[in-house]
């Protein structure tokens, strides 16, 4: 008997349930495998919000920007920028987002916000700020007549050239929770790259208001051409940091004539804002040989250019102004430029079709065609460069008959305002810079 129970053998453990452990071990790779892809569609989602910032290149644009793309990236229903003013105590300027028009209108009378409250809280202590009950904070300060009773909070400073620029305020998830660390890393990280869009936004504004006032030293100012009235005005290009090549001149000459120019180098840069100045000074020279005709001058400026620069084309159009019998005798040659505009003090408005000749610097042996045409008293002559009318979405004729539109509808202002009215309302797209050159011939 002993014999035989010594002779058994234990029955083995019973393995595990194999299909469970499979099913566990799934769920946990499923698990990470959905964590991985939230990472990859944050960083996604970043990389996105960054590119979007730095494509702006106006200030306002890029603050409201960064407001909004880190409300996408967290899903927050409200967003805020507050930017600190040169102590760096107190708020300057605050960009809400995601107010309703309602809310908008109850916090009108309140006024910008003083960075009191959880506001204030990270202004003196500019480190990630999360909050899940705001009323419940140490330095909650309580809201404003009219504004949204908050809840939670994500705060995050933003940094520029290693000073505190202002603070990101973000609050209430669209989902009702809390903001969590994974939010908190994604909004320092935008800070970050904000924080450069900033600092390049304002140097693009430098680059571009040097280039402004640059090109308007490269501009005459308008002198006396009595007995005429004369106005201009320059527009820069609605693309920052670029130097254009247009430009104006008018130079009155002896017995009651002036010469009027407009023109245009192709390019937007340097050596276009140079090869302008160098024209136009050139131009000027030729013009006190009082014995040519526009298009003769057009033709010695030609050969002239050809002969001493490598400047790039050029279109230009040259006009003199003078007395005949009871009115005023236009003479004019153009060099592939648009052609003027002329306003009758009827209000008739029409454009001075001709024969155009080529630009300069294409082939300096071709003739220079002349016009002429008799103005009569109260006449307003205008020309412009391209930029006044060009509009990738619309045919060119539609834009010069929009510009003649706006000469006849504001004709009865003075010179200065109406060169202004047409620069405000101009039917191009403002790629290229603008200019407008605009003579009134004196009453009868």
């Amino acid at each position: 008997m002993a014999a035989g129970r010594e002779g058994r053998r234990p029955k083995p453990a019973r393995p595990p349930d194999l299909h469970l452990r499979l099913r566990s071990e799934l769920a946990r790779i499923d698990e990470q495998l959905r964590a991985l892809m939230s990472s990859m569609d944050r960083l996604q989602g970043l990389l996105d919000a960054v590119v979007a910032i730095s494509r702006e290149v106006e200030l306002p644009a890029v603050l409201n920007r960064i407001v909004t793309t880190a409300m996408d990236l967290v899903g927050a229903r409200y967003g805020a920028l507050g930017v600190l003013n040169e102590s760096g105590e107190h708020l300057e300027q605050f960009i809400p987002a995601g107010l309703s028009e309602q809310e908008r209108e109850a916090l009108a009378t309140t006024g910008l916000p003083r960075g009191l409250g959880v506001l204030g809280h990270l202004i003196r202590y500019p480190e990630p700020l999360r909050i899940d009950d705001i009323p419940a904070h140490p330095s909650s300060a309580g809201f404003p007549p009219g504004h949204p009773h908050l809840r939670t909070l994500l705060g995050v400073a933003i940094s520029v050239r290693g000073q505190i620029y202002g603070d990101l305020y973000l609050s209430e998830r669209l989902d009702g929770r809390p903001f969590d660390v994974h939010d908190e890393n994604v909004v320092v990280a935008l800070a970050g790259a904000a924080g450069i869009a900033i600092e390049n936004v304002r140097l693009f504004e430098r680059v571009r208001v040097g280039a402004e006032q640059f090109q308007r030293l490269l501009l005459p100012t308008l002198p006396d051409v009595r007995p005429f009235t004369a106005a201009a005005i320059y527009r820069p290009a609605a693309e920052p940091s670029q130097l254009g090549g247009d430009w104006y001149d008018a130079i009155p000459l002896p017995d009651n004539v002036v010469v009027l120019v407009i023109g245009d180098v192709v390019g937007h840069d340097l050596h276009a804002a140079a090869a302008m100045a160098a024209t136009r000074n050139m131009l000027r020279a030729l013009v006190f040989d009082q014995s040519n005709p526009p298009g003769a001058i057009l033709a010695r400026l030609d050969r002239a250019l050809e002969a001493i620069t490598n400047n790039p084309v050029t279109t230009t159009a040259l006009a003199r102004i003078e007395p005949e019998a009871g009115g005023w005798r236009l003479r004019w040659s153009t060099a592939g430029h648009v052609p003027p505009l002329l306003l009758t003090p009827e209000r008739r408005v029409a454009y001075l079709l001709a024969e155009p000749g080529l630009p300069l610097g294409v082939d300096a042996g071709q003739p220079r065609p002349d016009h002429s045409r008799l103005l009569p008293p109260g006449a307003t002559v205008v020309f412009f460069t391209d930029g006044l009318i060009e509009h990738p979405g619309h045919p060119i004729d539609q834009s010069l008959d929009e510009l003649a539109a706006l000469a006849v509808a504001h004709a009865d202002l003075p010179l200065p305002e109406f060169v202004q009215a047409l620069a405000d309302h101009h039917p191009s797209d403002g790629h290229d810079d603008m200019a407008i050159l605009a003579l009134h011939t004196p009453p009868a």
